[in-house]
């Protein structure tokens, strides 16, 4: 079983297509979604809620079951001291808080520790920092640490789930829109962003699901940190 969250659109939704092509059983995570097949199941939940994420229910998983924590915001594009409201808290929330309930919820309810796959998606943000992006760069930061931790502590306790942090690489999303329609007063890293959307330097969301599957049918090096610019 494939479970992918935030299947409504870019990365999590040709994830979850990939999936269903090649005939696996997908279980999608969120807020909605508009995939129709016999072989996908969804669980409404908005990861922005903790007691919505807490309060989430799985039966026994047997077999091999992949989570893939899809979902994520980048938050609001403004340096830290030009910001009314931080949104710090809504972005460790669904970027992080969310994450680790979910995986240890879904976890808990796999019998086969050992036939166990996580997948965080991360950034290559978590390990510079991108002026405009502090929330983001902190979130992934802590979700790549969060996700290291995780693997050796199972590795201590005799289990050999294969566990992945993983940087999809510049995709062509919604979250990109969302970059490109900041003012460059706010963000000024955004003319690099544009210029990449107009020289088509971005993957689409269905290259990077594709590359995304190589990764896992490869063996698991224990690498935890993986970028999907490395898979050919």
């Amino acid at each position: 079983m494939i479970i992918v969250t935030g299947v409504s659109r870019g990365l999590g939704k040709a994830i979850a297509e990939h999936y269903l092509r090649n005939g696996q059983y997908v279980m999608g995570i969120g807020r909605s979604h508009d995939i129709v097949h016999s072989n996908f199941s969804f669980q409404k939940c908005d990861l922005s809620d903790l007691d919505q994420v807490k309060s989430m229910k799985f039966n026994v998983l047997t077999g091999a079951v992949t989570l893939i924590n899809n979902a994520g915001i980048i938050g609001g594009i403004d340096r830290i001291s030009d910001q009314r409201e931080l949104d710090i808290d809504e972005v460790l929330t669904v970027n992080v808080s969310a994450v680790a309930i979910l995986t240890n919820k879904v976890y808990n309810n796999s019998l086969d520790k050992n036939k166990f796959s996580l997948v965080n998606i991360s950034s290559g943000a978590a390990k510079r920092a991108i002026p405009s992006w502090a929330a983001y760069c902190a979130s992934k930061a802590a979700l790549n640490m969060y996700t290291e931790t995780f693997y050796r502590e199972e590795l201590e306790k005799g289990f050999t789930p294969n566990v992945y942090a993983v940087a999809p690489g510049v995709v062509d999303t919604g979250m990109q829109k969302e970059i490109r329609s900041v003012s460059p007063q706010s963000f000024s890293a955004h003319e690099n962003f544009v210029r990449m959307k107009n020289e088509n330097e971005l993957f689409s969301a269905e290259e990077a699901a594709s590359r995304l599957a190589k990764l896992l049918e490869m063996e698991y090096s224990g690498e935890v940190n993986s970028d999907l610019r490395d898979i050919a």
